[in-house]
């Protein structure tokens, strides 16, 4: 999770459960909301930095943080461009097992994260520091700039499945007949037949060997 445009819901019209295994080389990965907790991050600069101290992370139920939060919207602004910018100042840390199961993923094949962050170079020195066991020549971060710009930059690389936070852009990405995976979180808890993951562990079942 980690808005960056102004792309807003789409009628949601979910697809049918994905086949598994899915090979390491056919899947890509979201981020922020799922390699990073980034909304733990927020949370803390937020307490640090701007003095507020009553957020949770259940208490971001919109992926839109302005909709869902009591705090001024400039606020809500300043603090994604610390994240954007600077994620080892935001001391941004990995969603449990992100980085074990990435590492052992990294054997089978390329690792590809497609963000709708504006820029590269941060999360991606953030993630080649997070994976320091696997060679930087086997991770791949395209930064889209936006969520709808996703689903084309998937189908360029050849990608079948994709795992995002962000509902609308699993259901374009299902519009494009890409296999969509929901990475459970707060802001995304309707009931989708898309094929939801709560925990990192649970793609060891899904994802075989190239």
């Amino acid at each position: 999770m980690l808005h960056i445009s102004g792309d807003r819901a789409c009628n949601i019209n979910y697809g049918p459960s994905l086949p598994a295994p899915i090979l390491t080389s056919e899947i890509g990965f979201d981020i922020d909301g799922v390699v990073a907790d980034t909304m733990e991050a927020f949370i803390r600069v937020a307490r640090e930095e701007f003095g507020i101290n009553h957020l949770k992370k259940e208490q971001m139920t919109s992926y839109w943080l302005e909709e869902c939060l009591s705090m001024p919207t400039d606020t809500v602004a300043a603090i994604i461009e610390r994240l954007l910018i600077d994620p080892f100042g935001v001391r941004l840390e990995p969603l449990p097992g992100a980085k074990e199961t990435l590492t052992r993923l990294a054997a089978r094949g390329r690792l590809t994260f497609v963000t709708a962050r504006p820029v590269r170079k941060p999360i991606e020195a953030w993630l080649k520091a997070l994976l320091s066991e696997v060679p930087p020549g086997a991770i791949e971060v395209i930064a889209t700039g936006c969520q709808s710009a996703k689903a084309g930059v998937l189908k360029e690389l050849g990608l079948r499945y994709f795992i995002d936070d962000h509902l609308e852009t699993c259901q374009e990405l299902y519009n494009e007949g890409i296999g969509a995976i929901v990475f459970d979180q707060p802001w995304n808890r309707k009931s989708t037949p898309f094929l939801r993951i709560k925990a990192w562990k649970d793609l060891q079942a899904i994802v075989g060997q190239t």
